[in-house]
């Protein structure tokens, strides 16, 4: 492997291809080549080439590389000139700089909007196109290492969708999911194919664009209802529902991309019938690996009382049901999806999800600081208008279509209009979906570049329009500054919520459940729960200054609610987040300091018990009862 050629590096990278025999490849990723004047030239490019049985290590004067999917540029390499794939560690050092300039600038960008109180989405995709290579040009355009932890962030995303949501629950969305995702794309798609062709792109090329237009981002969706607390409530379903219905769809819109193409090899109807049955068993999969876990994995888990046993085996389901669906031919991003609904519905899905935040949120900044790289400032001052007419367009269908396909499946007008303002965008799916239609022909490259343009506009606008969106459905509650009335009706109580399993906790929930109250337990960990489970009760276990965990304890229907948590300004973040979801419920707190009794009150408490006075308390009755005596 020492032997080199002239011109050329010596041969201690791997080459395209090196069996011998006449054999036609095609591969897109990084290689390098020497010119004739002796400089490097590093090109990611699509490689069509013929290798001859005489000298497997060359390649003839028939290959041609092809720079794709952004650019028309062809590069014509000479007979004996090697195309060269780099070694690995020749990018660690672009690797790691790169990755640190995304985590600095997502830090930095997240400060920011904090301050500001605007969504760090925003911020995240406002500062990717700003080191992009469009503007700054501080990070390297083709890193595939850091794409690969960008798309492990949404991957996480997407996992924590699934985990939402129960094999059951999506039985009850199968309505928002057939009815609401598939009048959604057709309401996008056909108008859009139609204006598209209007505005000059062949019948093939406009009905791609219109599919990838209608396909909206679940990931950024899924993160912004989060932030918003809004994933349980009945908006937030039915949106969810939809985007998963787009998720699905995905895959025979990829298959369709080369039926869409003037010449080339089209899958025969074969393999749109593989792709059926092996999407067929890839559900039973699913749905057996989730039984099998329910009833053997969670148990035994359980027992162990092990964290860093709960998130190495939620990390092995992630990878191993993504895996699958990859070798089935199917998106791993669906594998994601599904991997949390495996693990869904049971004592150890709240826990999971908690686990894997910190891995799911610097991983996600990873992601959409990388998305936002994509951002050319260059093509909007080209197009300007057109742009800026096609960026207002898109908003108007996307939120007008996903209004009705939401008010069809059961929101009213104001609801239906606040929620679609949140689907507006298109998705992370969609580039993929363009991508793929560069790489086939079917799609030029400065279509795709336009496309990319809007695109990343409608991502970036997203969560303010979301949030806009929210406060017109009144659905996002602001901290109260007085309790009402609600605190002296008289109303009997049926219904209470015990937050924090300690000592104290377990007894003011055994005599809740006494006088005859229907209690529900909320704890960080699933071990203190599981035998309360076990009797009957009702149990969630995750952070309750989680809204999202609150809710799916049914906080909103509780009618007193105890927080018995060792930390003062735990509890205090604890009542926030349990007033923003109801103002009639009577709150009770543990607070250890007394000098932390007016915080907690003011925060919504309306009973606030001090350890430090009550220990006081006793321990001076019974200073007084041993006085006494001994008088």
């Amino acid at each position: 492997m020492a032997a080199s050629h002239d011109g050329v590096l010596p041969l201690r990278y791997p080459v395209l291809k090196q069996e011998a025999g006449p054999r036609c490849g095609r591969e897109t990723r990084p290689y390098f080549i020497k010119t004739a004047d002796g400089t490097i030239r590093s090109l990611c490019c699509t490689v069509r080439c013929t290798v001859p049985a005489s000298n497997p290590l060359s390649i003839d004067e028939h290959l041609e590389a092809q720079v794709c999917p952004h650019g028309g540029d062809h590069v014509q390499l000479t007979p004996g000139q090697l195309l060269l794939r780099p070694r690995r560690a020749m990018n660690l050092h672009v690797f790691t700089t790169d990755l640190l300039i995304v985590l600095m600038a997502g830090l930095l960008a997240g400060a920011a909007c904090k301050r500001l109180g605007v969504s760090l989405l925003v911020g995240y995709l406002v500062v990717g196109a700003l080191v992009g290579s469009g503007a700054l040009g501080l990070v390297t355009q083709q890193n595939h290492e850091l794409e690969y932890l960008a798309r492990a962030g949404a991957l996480l995303l997407l996992f924590s969708v699934g985990i939402q949501f129960s094999l059951e629950e999506l039985v009850r969305l199968s309505r928002y999911f057939l009815l609401g995702g598939a009048a959604q794309m057709l309401l996008v798609a056909i108008p859009l194919t139609v204006a598209f062709r209007v505005c000059g792109m062949a019948w093939n090329a406009a009905l791609l664009a219109g599919f990838a237009g209608a396909l909206s981002s679940t990931v950024l969706v899924f993160k912004a209802l989060t932030e918003c607390g809004q994933t349980a409530s009945p908006q937030g379903r039915r949106a969810i529902g939809i985007l998963l219905f787009q998720d699905v769809a995905l895959v025979p819109l990829m298959l369709l991309v080369p039926l869409l193409t003037s010449a080339g090899e089209r899958p025969s109807m074969w393999a749109y019938t593989g792709l059926i049955g092996k999407s067929l068993v890839f559900v039973a999969a699913v749905v057996l690996l989730r039984r099998v876990i329910a009833r053997w994995g969670v148990p035994t888990l359980a027992r162990l009382r092990s964290v860093e046993l709960v998130t190495l085996f939620a990390l092995s389901v992630l990878g191993g049901v993504c895996w699958g669906a990859f070798r089935l031919g199917l998106s791993p991003a669906i594998g994601a999806l599904a991997a949390g609904i495996v693990l869904s519905g049971n004592q150890l899905s709240t826990q999971v999800d908690t686990i894997v935040l910190p891995f799911r949120e610097t991983f996600a900044a990873v992601f959409f600081v990388t998305l936002g790289t994509l951002l050319n400032p260059q093509t909007f001052l080209d197009e300007p208008l057109l742009l800026s007419v096609g960026l207002v367009g898109m908003l108007v269908l996307k939120t007008a279509a996903a209004t009705l396909a939401l008010k069809w499946i059961g929101l009213r007008w104001k609801s239906a209009l606040g929620m679609g303002l949140g689907l507006a965008q298109l998705g992370e799916f969609s580039f993929l979906l363009l991508a793929e239609g560069v790489g086939h022909g079917v799609l030029s490259s400065a279509d795709y570049n336009r496309m990319l343009f809007v695109a990343l506009g409608t991502l970036i606008l997203t969560p303010q329009l979301l949030k806009l969106g929210l406060r017109w459905t009144d659905t996002m509650h602001d901290e109260p500054d007085k309790l009402g009335d609600a605190r002296h009706n008289a109303r009997p109580i049926q219904q209470a919520l015990v937050i924090g399993i300690g000592p104290i906790g377990r007894q003011i929930a055994s005599r809740l459940e006494i006088m005859g109250v229907n209690v529900c337990l909320v704890d960080l960990s699933p071990v203190n729960l599981h035998a309360y489970a076990q009797q009957g009760f009702h149990t969630t276990a995750g952070d309750a200054r989680d809204p999202s965990v609150l809710r799916r304890a049914n906080a909103e229907r509780c009618r007193l609610a105890v927080v018995s948590v060792p930390d003062d300004e735990a509890a205090q973040r604890i009542v926030r987040a349990l007033r923003a979801i109801t103002l009639e419920a009577a709150i009770v707190v543990r607070c250890r300091y007394q000098s932390n009794i007016e915080r907690v009150r003011k925060a919504g408490a309306t009973v606030a018990v001090s350890e430090e006075a009550e220990v006081s308390g006793a321990l001076l009755r019974r200073c007084e009862t041993i006085v006494t005596r001994q008088q």
